[in-house]
């Protein structure tokens, strides 16, 4: 891909060769997000220089604060965590930033259904046992289901459990009401909802404001039957309370992607307590973005075009 101060107009399509919107996509070789920018009406380039907006593929994070110019009118991040961005200043106002978490939404919801039915059915400690036994096995129909945080995860979540005829409640930073649940609050009422669910899933982002959304006063009001979720980060959940409730027996048990501190040293607790089921941060792999991010950056990529809102738009102030 030649850069930004060589482009060879003749190489495009006739139509978009008159003034073609400049797009950096790197550093890394991303060829179909490439594809999906020229297919939108844009052209890819290399070279920051010049360009009128970036779609960011991952990388050193330093090297995207240098090369960052106040011509960039738009920043697309290749992830739906977007905190590491946040505390190095690049989501600042001065540009519009977009997450990826539109993309992934769906599949990390289809991790968090996973985990629920592992949790269900017993499998995190069935899994271990070394003998035949006669186990009481749970179910994930007809329960409730308790969504901390229900922004795009929750709500494709809540998709998958349809079939499952679940009473689901949620929460949300403003208590706008979730459709489809029975009642959605804010957070300083977290412990209601939490104290009637089987399932308590966590899915906010990651921001100083969340940091230990459930810990040991959240746990104290958790179900003695209740399994504690968590897709989100490890920030989110006091690691130590939540050893605490599984060893004490206040909840049964978890099954959590994320942890804290991460990645989970060996020797730690969680390891070694059959109840907790743990994965290692692999609810949206890094194999499947690839595929679930073209669709995104192409779509966002024709609203830019056409001055429409984007897709995944962050709040700066929010930090989310």
């Amino acid at each position: 891909m030649m850069s930004a101060s060589c482009v060879d107009y003749s190489c495009m399509p006739q139509e978009k060769a008159s003034n073609p919107a400049l797009i950096y996509v790197g550093p890394t070789d991303a060829p179909a997000i490439q594809e999906a920018v020229r297919s939108a009406g844009a052209w890819p380039v290399d070279s920051f220089a010049g360009a009128e907006a970036a779609i960011w593929t991952g990388g050193d994070i330093s090297e995207l604060t240098a090369s960052l110019h106040g011509g960039i009118s738009w920043l697309q991040l290749p992830s739906a965590g977007i905190e590491k961005y946040v505390a190095a200043g690049l989501v600042n106002g001065r540009h519009v930033t977009t997450s990826a978490g539109p993309a992934y939404a769906g599949m990390v919801a289809e991790h968090a259904l996973a985990l629920m039915l592992s949790c269900a059915r017993r499998l995190h400690s069935l899994s271990r046992q070394r003998s035949w036994s006669d186990p009481e096995i749970g179910r994930l129909y007809g329960s409730t289901v308790a969504i901390v945080g229900c922004g795009r995860i929750g709500k494709a979540l809540m998709s998958l459990l349809e079939p499952f005829d679940v009473d689901v409640f949620a929460s949300t930073r403003t208590g706008r009401t979730v459709e489809g649940a029975i009642d959605t609050v804010t957070p300083d009422r977290h412990a209601e909802i939490i104290a009637l669910a089987d399932f308590v899933v966590v899915a906010a982002p990651a921001t100083p404001d969340t940091e230990r959304t459930i810990g040991r006063a959240e746990f104290r009001v958790m179900r003695p039957q209740s399994f504690l979720i968590n897709i989100s980060r490890g920030s989110l959940v006091d690691t130590d309370a939540l050893v605490d409730a599984v060893q004490t027996r206040s909840i049964s048990g978890a099954a959590i992607d994320v942890t804290d501190p991460e990645p989970l040293p060996a020797g730690h607790p969680l390891w070694q307590l059959d109840e907790v089921l743990i994965t290692p941060h692999c609810a949206n792999p890094d194999v499947w973005n690839a595929i679930l991010l073209p669709p995104l950056v192409q779509e966002n990529v024709a609203r830019y075009l056409k001055k429409k809102p984007l897709l995944g738009r962050v709040q700066p102030q929010r930090g989310y």
